[in-house]
Order: structure tokens, then C-alpha cells, then sequence
């Protein structure tokens, strides 16, 4: 399934079975980018769960200041909390209370963090779960990579990922933490759902917030899939690509979203719980997609 830009035939984007799937979805923010937006209200739906990117070298007055921004204007700030740009357990807890006591935040999304080297101490996400600093958060999330990550498994495969999704399953079972994944973006549904059917046979239950990557030109969406390692679905933008009357044709995650959604609708029990978005063509033009394809 691809990120075409148009639709088969008897499928419209406001059918019941999309508007279901997309359901409680949620966006991705960095302060930089939240800035330039003067109101979430008219964009999202009250409550929508908003994640802070968190890059290197931002600050943390940037980041709380955008979770009490968009706690202010009726949404569930989410930051990011990147292992490897953490010094240690007293940074780690100073910045747990000023989003606690600034922005009232109660959810966090634990990752490793793209920095090659740690700044310190932490350099992975079950040392942040493990170091006592989110106890009384109503939700954690940790990563997740349908195409796997070299940076964990340098040599290709899956190995590393599944063991430490598997730890992460873990803390779970024997804490009373209320826990999901959210994954990297990928464009095609096939291998997304095979993954997905993996990780429940290797017992890991973890609810399922696939990331999507929102409307975009072509070649921000190559830059941003490179970047960020995405795997064999990057062949569906280098399909693309070759196609030289269709390079300027803004790509919508249409066709994937509805694959997703109707393998979800015939298989309830499938693990897929949420959509996640990353609005790498704008969040203005993400939110109007989102709310497009919501009508059901």
C-alpha cells in the first residue's frame, strides 16, 4: 500500500471504517514548529494527545514552555524524553518536575534518542523506566520500528529491537504502568501488519500507535524516510520518483491509512490501536487531512 495520491474506485475518504481508525489519532510537534502556529483550537480536537519532539540542543525551557502552551489550549502534551541527551537521574527527574509542576504533563514517550553518544549516564529507554522518575504517569510510550533500526541492529535485522521490546513488555506485566508503542513511519501496509502479527506471536502486547507520515511533497518525504532510516517501503516513494509528471503532486497517506483501517475493522483483536502523525508537509496541512478523512 502506497502513499498515492489518489483513490480506488467505491473507496472515499470519509467512509465509517477510516473515520474509526483515525479515531483518538495524534500529531507530533516540535517547539519550533508549535510556534508558528498562533492556535491549536481550530486545527485539533480538544484532548488530542500532542507529542514534543525533543531534538539535541533544545532547550528545556523551549520544551516545558510548549507543553503548558498546549496544555493551556486543551490538549495532552506528550514530550519526548531522549536517553542519550540526559545526563543522568537528577537531570532526568528535574526535568519529570518542571513538566509536572509547569505544564501539568502526565504522559511521556521514553526513547534511546538518535544522538550517537550519550551526554552522560542514561543511553536507553529502560533506564529511564527503571529509574522511578515516571511512577504516577497516566501513560508511557516507547518506540517502536517496523523496519527495523540500524542504529540498534547495525548488522540489519531485528534482534536488539525485539529483546528490548520484549524487556519493555516486561516492566509492564510487573508494574501497574499503562504503556504503548509508537512507531517510526513507514508507507506501505503489508509489512506494517506482518510486524504488528510478529510482535503479538513473540508475546508482545503492547498496544500499537503506528506512525504515518503526513502529507507531503515527495522529496521532503525522501529526505525526512532517509533521514530517519526507513527501511524496503521507501521503495514506494523511489517508485514514485521515476514518474517525472508526478514529482510535484503532494503525497497523502490515504491509500495506507485505508489499508490499515480495513484490516483493523475485519481483525479487532489486531494490535493497531491509534495512528500517530508526524506532519512533515505542515501541521496545518496534516491537521486538515486528518479532519477530512475523520467525517464518517
Amino acid at each position: 500500500m502506497a502513499l498515492l495520491n489518489f483513490r480506488r474506485e467505491n473507496e472515499t475518504p470519509g467512509n465509517g471504517v477510516v473515520s474509526a481508525f483515525l479515531d483518538g489519532c495524534s500529531i507530533e510537534v516540535m517547539p519550533r514548529t508549535a510556534a508558528a502556529i498562533e492556535d491549536f483550537r481550530p486545527l485539533l480536537p480538544a484532548g488530542t494527545r500532542v507529542y514534543i519532539a525533543h531534538i539535541e540542543g533544545t532547550p528545556i525551557e523551549d520544551m516545558v514552555a510548549t507543553a503548558r502552551r498546549l496544555r493551556a489550549e486543551g490538549f495532552e502534551p506528550m514530550p519526548h524524553f531522549p536517553a542519550r541527551i540526559i545526563r543522568d537521574t537528577v537531570q532526568l527527574n528535574d526535568w519529570v518536575q518542571r513538566y509536572k509542576g509547569e505544564a501539568g504533563v502526565r504522559q511521556a514517550l521514553l526513547l534511546g534518542g538518535g544522538v550517537k553518544h550519550p551526554v552522560g549516564t542514561l543511553d536507553n529507554a529502560m533506564q529511564l523506566l527503571e529509574s522511578g522518575a515516571f511512577n504516577g504517569f497516566a501513560r508511557l510510550h516507547i518506540a517502536g520500528h517496523p523496519e527495523g533500526n540500524r542504529d540498534i541492529d547495525p548488522a540489519g535485522g531485528d534482534k536488539i529491537v525485539m529483546q528490548a521490546l520484549k524487556l519493555k513488555q516486561d516492566f509492564a506485566n510487573r508494574t501497574d504502568a499503562d504503556m504503548a508503542i509508537v512507531t517510526q513511519f513507514a508507507f506501505e501496509a503489508a509489512p506494517i501488519i506482518a510486524w504488528a502479527d510478529r510482535l503479538a506471536a513473540e508475546g508482545i502486547r503492547l498496544p500499537i500507535h503506528i506512525g504515518v507520515a503526513g502529507p507531503a511533497k515527495l522529496q521532503t518525504l525522501l529526505k525526512f524516510a532517509i533521514a530517519c532510516g526507513v527501511g524496503p517501503s521507501l521503495r514506494v516513494l523511489q517508485k514514485r520518483a521515476r514518474d517525472v509528471t508526478k514529482l510535484l503532486m503532494p503525497f497523502e497517506p490515504t491509500d495506507l491509512v485505508a489499508g490499515l483501517a480495513a484490516h483493523k475493522a475485519a481483525h479487532p483483536e489486531f494490535g493497531i490501536e491509534a495512528v500517530h502523525f508526524f506532519p512533515l508537509g505542515g501541521i496545518k496541512t496534516n491537521a486538515t487531512w486528518i479532519a477530512d478523512h475523520s467525517k464518517g
